[in-house]
């Protein structure tokens, strides 16, 4: 019996040390995600307001820029993947991860060959298990997102794009898998296609009585559409960068929260085998003493 006490014992004191790590764990990502979230929604209007001056430029002027047009064969495609540097937040990076294999089985359906841009430890080391190959990787700082990496994802995407998909290195579409931040519960994966440009934010269809406005563009619409579109790339990236950031926040301080709870049960349930223990091992000692007692009287 004094064995299994102490088992228990042990057992109650390694719940509550696992409980204070994921207890401040907890707060620190519930501390962190009030700057996330504000970066996140300073960011949102202006990749909105980039991307509807971008569809507006595409939709009322008759260019075909590289960026806006439709290949007619697509070959390959570029997937870039969001996630995190550090685990411990749930299924943060898992869906993501599950959402891009999907993702790459459809477009393999499609004939395109599918190249992997990896942003985040969590989806390096899933691919470098797999010896699955990665055209590029940025780690570090997934948490809090930099500007100067978002453009170099950027420019990356484009000179890649800008290089076709019948060139080494060279992709005929480009999508992003990130984790969507919907409040501090939900945190949606989503798939959008960056390139060629999809016009369908921020310009609405005009009625059956409405004009369409006329527009004059000053330079020409071509020298417009190549200071805009790496403009808009990069703002796309980095809100999606900022997303996922507020997402991977909220994850791991509801994943904390649930550990803290299993640790109070644990430790809760493991009080209450210590305690049956030890009355246990009272009523045994009881019924020793008992017993002694007993067999010195009949001695007599």
């Amino acid at each position: 019996m004094g064995a299994q006490l102490r088992v228990y014992r042990q057992k109650i004191r390694s719940a509550q040390t696992t409980k204070k790590i994921t207890r401040a764990m907890e707060l620190i990502s519930a501390s962190r995600i009030q700057k996330a979230q504000a970066r996140m929604a300073a960011s949102t209007p202006y990749a909105r307001a980039v991307t509807r001056a971008v569809s507006a430029v595409a939709t009322y002027s008759n260019v075909d820029h590289v960026l806006t047009t439709e290949r007619e064969q697509p070959k390959r495609a570029a997937v870039v993947i969001f996630t995190s540097d550090r685990g411990l937040a749930g299924a943060f990076s898992s869906q993501v991860i599950r959402e891009a294999a999907e993702l790459r089985t459809r477009l393999e359906g499609e004939g395109k060959e599918v190249v992997h841009y990896l942003v985040g430890r969590k989806a390096v080391q899933y691919f470098a298990f797999r010896r699955r190959a990665a055209a590029r990787e940025w780690t570090g700082g997934t948490d809090q997102p930099q500007f100067e990496t978002a453009k170099d994802i950027a420019d990356t995407l484009v000179e890649a794009f800008l290089e076709s998909g019948d060139r080494a290195g060279g992709v005929d579409e480009i999508h992003v898998v990130y984790n969507r931040f919907v409040n501090l519960v939900s945190q949606v994966p989503e798939i959008v296609r960056v390139l060629p440009l999809e016009i369908v934010d921020g310009v609405d269809e005009p009625g059956e009585t409405e004009l369409l406005p006329l527009y004059e563009f000053e330079p020409e619409a071509d020298s417009v559409l190549d200071a805009l579109l790496p403009v808009y790339i990069e703002s796309r990236i980095f809100n999606a960068m900022l997303q996922s950031a507020a997402s991977e926040h909220a994850a791991r301080q509801k994943a904390m929260k649930s550990a803290s709870d299993n640790a109070d049960k644990l430790i809760l349930d493991y009080t209450r085998l210590a305690n049956n223990a030890r009355q246990a091992e009272i009523t045994q000692q009881i019924s020793e003493i008992v017993g002694g007692a007993d067999a010195l009287v009949s001695a007599k």
